[in-house]
This record gives structure tokens, C-alpha cells and sequence, in this order.
């Protein structure tokens, strides 16, 4: 179940990079109305690329405490993705519907969540089962 995790977090980073390269990054950002933070933007790549590096960590060791710590910090990471989520989503259409996050495709925000879900369940069932002895 680690190995899979492992796949699903590579399979999400290589959606999240289409995303944020599609989206031509910080500089393309719209008005300041639909604005992302630039926080939220930089922190949900950067954690969860802590959270993988911990992750690999957990694979070479079997170490429980590198499970547990990865799974805290991917936590953080899909609050802030899901913070990415419902900006994105309340521009499609709504009030504020201008800006670079609206060409985000459709079909790679689905993509990247449903990895994304995949994976953080895998990592907390993993987390679990090691816990477990």
C-alpha cells in the first residue's frame, strides 16, 4: 500500500505541475479580486513536496513516526488545496468569474483532487496498518 500511495503522489505532482504551468504560474495572476494567495499557491506545492520526501523516508525506514508525520503535513496540504479548490470554484461563473485561475481545465482539476483523495487515503490507511504493528 506504500508503493501505491507513492504512485498516486507522483501522479497528483505531475497534475498539480500541469495546473500551475497551464495557469503560467504567480506572474499571470488576474485582479486582486480573484487573486490566489500567493501563500496558498507556494505552500501547497512546497508542503507537499515535504510530505513526499517524508513519505520515501517512511519507505527506506518503516519507520511509524515518518507514516504519521507525513500524513500531518499532507493534511495541510489538502486544506490548502482545498482552499485552491473553492476559489477556483467560486469564479467559475460566479461574481468574480475573471483572472488566470479560470483556464484552469476542467478535466486536470479533477485529475489532480482525485489522485489527490487517493492518496491521502492510502497514506492514512498505510499510517494505520504500520501502527498497528
Amino acid at each position: 500500500m506504500g508503493i501505491a500511495a507513492l504512485v498516486m503522489w507522483i501522479l497528483a505532482a505531475v497534475a498539480g505541475s500541469y495546473l500551475f504551468i497551464v495557469n503560467g504560474g504567480l506572474r499571470r495572476q488576474g485582479t486582486k479580486i480573484t487573486r490566489f494567495p500567493v501563500t496558498v499557491v507556494l505552500g501547497h506545492p512546497a508542503l507537499a513536496l515535504v510530505a513526499l520526501a517524508t513519505w520515501v523516508e517512511f519507505l527506506l525506514t518503516a519507520q511509524t513516526a515518518y507514516a504519521w508525520s507525513s500524513f500531518g503535513v499532507l493534511a495541510v496540504v489538502a486544506l490548502l488545496g482545498f482552499i485552491l479548490l473553492t476559489r477556483w470554484l467560486t469564479g467559475r461563473g460566479g461574481k468574480h468569474a475573471r483572472g488566470a485561475e479560470q483556464e484552469f481545465p476542467l478535466i486536470g482539476v479533477l485529475a489532480h483532487g482525485t489522485v489527490a483523495i487517493l492518496t491521502f487515503v492510502l497514506v492514512l490507511f498505510t499510517a494505520i496498518r504500520v501502527s498497528r504493528g
